[in-house]
C-alpha cells in the first residue's frame, strides 16, 4: 500500500532498462536525472531539487522504456532502496508527452498508472471534515 501523501515523480524521457537499483538512484541523485527528464531549474519552483533529487527522501521515482510497456519505480523505504518492475503484456503505460518538465502524481494516479489505466483521468475526492462530532 502506498501512503496517500507520498510524492511520485515521472521521468518524461525513457531510460535504459539495463540500469539496476544503483543506476536509477544515480539518475535521481545526479544532474543526470535532470538531463534524463529535461527538467529546467527555472521552470520548477523548488530550484534545489531541480539540480538533482534526494533519492532517500521517500519519494517514488518512476521510469519507463521507449516502448512504454515496462516501468521501474525506485524509492527508499527507510531501511533500503526498493525496485519495482512491471511489464504490461498487451498494452502500454499512459505517459505524458516528452517535454521540459517533471510530472508529479499522487498515490491514486500512481496506482492507476501501475494498473495500466489512464492516470490523467483519476481525481481524488475532496475530503470535507464533519461539521458536528458526537
Amino acid at each position: 500500500m502506498i501512503p496517500s501523501g507520498v510524492k511520485v515523480f515521472l521521468a518524461s524521457h525513457p531510460v535504459d532498462f539495463r540500469k539496476g537499483i544503483d543506476g536509477l538512484v544515480a539518475l535521481v541523485r545526479d544532474a543526470g536525472y535532470s538531463a534524463t527528464i529535461r527538467m529546467r531549474a527555472e521552470s520548477h519552483p523548488d530550484r534545489r531539487r531541480a539540480a538533482g533529487s534526494d533519492p532517500f527522501d521517500g519519494s517514488l521515482y518512476v521510469f519507463r522504456v521507449r516502448s512504454a510497456d515496462r516501468i521501474k519505480i525506485v524509492w527508499w523505504d527507510g531501511s533500503g532502496v526498493c525496485l519495482y518492475l512491471k511489464r504490461l503484456e498487451k498494452a502500454r503505460f499512459c505517459w505524458p508527452r516528452i517535454g521540459h518538465h517533471r510530472v508529479q502524481l499522487n498515490a491514486a494516479q500512481l496506482m492507476a498508472l501501475v494498473d495500466g489505466m489512464d492516470w490523467k483521468r483519476v481525481r481524488t475526492a475532496a475530503v470535507k471534515p464533519p461539521e458536528i462530532v458526537g
